[in-house]
């Protein structure tokens, strides 16, 4: 195994830059790797937000982009127009603007289409035309390719690819009681 790439094991860790939700010392850090076309991640979305309502301050989640786009055209584009909300409108609006992107995914086929990123946008608060030209000149390319990069170092081969306190977890993301029971090992495991 060689020191860039340690399999099941979150690298780089939780930075100061991830988008997240919750408290950064909450016992339990949920890490995502998602692509915003992914039809899994889609289904997995209202399970990690049934978990964010469940486990309130006693979680740390944290969304990173892993774009599949050879499956997934548009995907891309929809996490980088994500991220220029959140560079241009702040955490709560790139929040806005990824909770959108799920709730549409299924909509039609051109669901992810720029036209219909600059909607999510604007419903999440952003300059539309900020959003419009960062897309052009691909602005946040680097930056969702950074996230991407750390996937692959940490083993990702999929979307989604859930981490527990920085171990990969392979158990059923699916059965909310199962990943439920998994967080709470994750927690009681952290106060030993």
């Amino acid at each position: 195994m060689s020191s860039t790439r340690r399999q099941g094991i979150l690298t780089p860790g939780v930075r100061p830059t991830d988008h997240a939700i919750g408290p950064a010392d909450a016992p339990i850090t949920l890490v995502e790797y998602g692509d915003f076309q992914c039809p899994y991640c889609y289904r997995a979305h209202p399970i990690v937000q049934a978990l964010i309502g469940r486990f309130r301050d006693r979680l740390h989640f944290v969304f990173r982009n892993f774009p599949l786009s050879e499956l997934h055209p548009n995907a891309l584009h929809a996490a980088e127009a994500a991220e220029s909300v959140a560079a241009h409108a702040g955490e709560a609006a790139y929040w806005k603007m990824h909770h959108s992107i799920y709730k549409h995914q299924q909509d039609s086929e051109d669901a992810l289409g720029d036209a219909h990123l600059m909607t999510y946008a604007k419903e999440s608060g952003a300059d539309v035309e900020q959003v419009r030209q960062d897309l052009d000149s691909d602005a946040y390319e680097e930056r969702v390719r950074a996230d991407f990069m750390s996937g692959v170092r940490s083993g990702v081969n999929g979307t989604p690819t859930f981490f527990i306190n920085g171990s990969r977890y392979d158990g059923d993301w699916t059965d909310f009681q199962v990943f439920a029971a998994a967080l709470e090992e994750g927690a009681a495991a952290n106060a030993l």
